[in-house]
């Protein structure tokens, strides 16, 4: 099986990244949060400096690009193959309240003729007809409905696309409810593109789960499970698929690195609290006898005293 990183806009950007792919291995691509080119500010200098080359050396990164204008996402490709890469993903999932009151992300699907328009534009483009940069997309199942799939996989089917990643809620979904095996089961039914399935495989045994029902995907996309866990790809490919087992040692020290980094870049302690804090949201799963401390972290506005509460979380 292989293994993807999902974007997480906040949380995988280059940083992080790099932390992971030095600590722990089992990821063939990392996904960067998208950028969101626009007729008037292009692509801002934040997201530029996300994706530089020089800060993802080493690492086998795919930029994604978030729009509704063909135009404006033509002219992100032609930025990003100037950096020198050769596969983007176009953004279809993300459904953040701002993104798709703006008809963006996931808020796109609800529009299927003019999404059609758009990748006939792009996939007409004479940069992607001899792939000069090949163009992946990841999608949701629609924007209000599972009725939606059928339609949306209609104009999928029409396009080239190196591979269509496919988290199977709706955006009402956002990230509660089950993502629907049965709409993705639909998709390896009749998909003339590879697929790869993305949603809700935190631990070992959902990933066998999953393979045994499709057992024709060799390739998934882990987002949440792996911040939650940063060793999970890497033991189930080494056919260690037990419930949470991780390493304490190295993640102390893959921890210790970002903090280490975060402190670096950022201005103040606050930034650098928050930062970790939003990955203990996820990462304290697995210290579920640690609640009270936990609780301690969150309340914390001090970085002497979080390191003190690693310290003792780490004993």
């Amino acid at each position: 099986m292989r293994f993807y990183f999902a974007p997480m806009e906040g949380i995988t950007t280059y940083i992080y990244r790099n932390a992971h792919h030095k600590h722990y291995g089992g990821i063939e691509k990392y996904y960067a949060p998208f950028v969101s080119p626009g007729p008037d500010q292009g692509i801002s200098m934040k997201e530029a400096k996300d994706v530089l080359p020089e800060k993802n050396q080493g690492i086998p990164m795919i930029p994604q690009i978030m729009t509704n204008r063909s135009v404006d996402f033509i002219k992100a490709c032609q930025v990003m193959q100037n950096l020198g890469y050769k596969e983007l993903n176009f953004n279809l999932g993300c459904p953040s309240g701002t993104v798709v009151s703006k008809k963006k992300g996931s808020g796109f699907l609800a529009y299927p003729d003019e999404l059609n328009h758009f990748l006939e534009d792009v996939f007409n483009d004479p940069m992607i007809v001899n792939k000069e940069v090949e163009i992946s997309i990841k999608t949701r199942a629609g924007k209000a409905s599972q009725e939606e799939w059928p339609r949306l996989m209609e104009i999928y089917n029409q396009y080239p696309m190196k591979e269509l990643i496919i988290h199977p809620r709706v955006r009402e979904d956002f990230y509660k409810n089950t993502p629907s095996w049965e709409s993705f089961a639909h998709a390896v039914e009749i998909s003339k593109v590879p697929l790869v399935f993305n949603g809700d495989i935190f631990r070992g045994p959902e990933y066998l789960a999953f393979v045994e029902r499709f057992s024709q995907i060799d390739a998934i996309m882990l987002g949440r499970g792996i911040i939650r866990n940063p060793e999970l790809a890497e033991r189930i490919q080494n056919g260690d698929t037990a419930a949470d087992a991780f390493d304490k040692k190295r993640f102390r020290a893959f921890h210790d690195e970002l903090i280490e980094e975060y402190t670096e870049y950022m201005y103040g302690e606050k930034p650098v609290l928050y930062k970790m804090k939003e990955l203990w949201f996820y990462m304290m799963s697995m210290f579920p006898e640690k609640e009270k401390l936990y609780k301690k972290i969150m309340k914390t506005n001090r970085l002497d005293e979080y390191r003190g509460y690693m310290d003792e979380l780490f004993s």
